[in-house]
């Protein structure tokens, strides 16, 4: 099953989703998107793994997600160990932001994005296990001056709405509550996730 958790900055969808993720299953991979940049971007991933269960396993890629997804659920159907995983990947927002700032130049490149874009979100059809993915609602403010800053915006409301077709289960949180858009408001449990017809991988 797949569930997009959406929010604003401080909104507690991070905490959701690993809410959310605990009661799936004790095993869970975690894909982290950002990067240590600067002191505060650190003691902000610190604080998250300060948040998270030390059994958890870590992943930590910028750009392709689409490959350590796939490497995910080769590993999963070969090793027991790896079997029986919820998948949380925090968050698409950042993934964006990395592939939008790749460039040195003042032009992102829109092709090798897409590219990206497309291939994950054919990975994540093909994914049979549980999987938890957390991104910004960034299209409820003003639109930004900047155009790298309103390209951001259109390409995340373009994710997030490729995600949404996709995923089972949609919920927006906002000041720490979460709201059902797509699917189920209910209290989820393995056994909720073997009748969605996704097993855990």
């Amino acid at each position: 099953m797949i569930y997009l958790v959406l929010g604003g900055a401080r909104s507690g969808k991070s905490s959701y989703a690993e809410s959310l993720a605990k009661r799936l299953s004790d095993k869970v991979v975690y894909m982290a998107t950002a990067s240590a940049e600067d002191p505060e971007m650190r003691a902000r991933i610190a604080l998250h793994q300060s948040e998270r269960p030390e059994h958890w396993g870590l992943i930590e890629e910028k750009f392709f997600l689409s490959r350590e997804l796939e490497r995910i659920v080769v590993n999963s159907e070969t090793n027991q160990t790896a079997s029986g995983s919820v998948i949380l990947i925090d968050c698409l927002t950042l993934w964006l932001s990395n592939w939008l700032c790749l460039s040195e130049s003042d032009s992102a490149d829109f092709d090798s994005w897409s590219a990206e874009k497309n291939s994950f979100i054919e990975q994540l059809k093909k994914t049979t296990c549980p999987i938890i993915l957390v991104s910004n609602e960034v299209g409820s403010g003003i639109v930004p001056m900047g155009e790298l800053s309103r390209q951001f915006v259109d390409q995340a409301g373009w994710l997030n709405q490729a995600i949404a077709a996709v995923a089972e289960e949609v919920v927006l949180v906002v000041a720490g509550l979460p709201i059902t858009l797509k699917g189920y408001s209910r209290n989820l449990s393995k056994e909720t996730v073997k009748d969605s017809g996704r097993q855990a991988c």
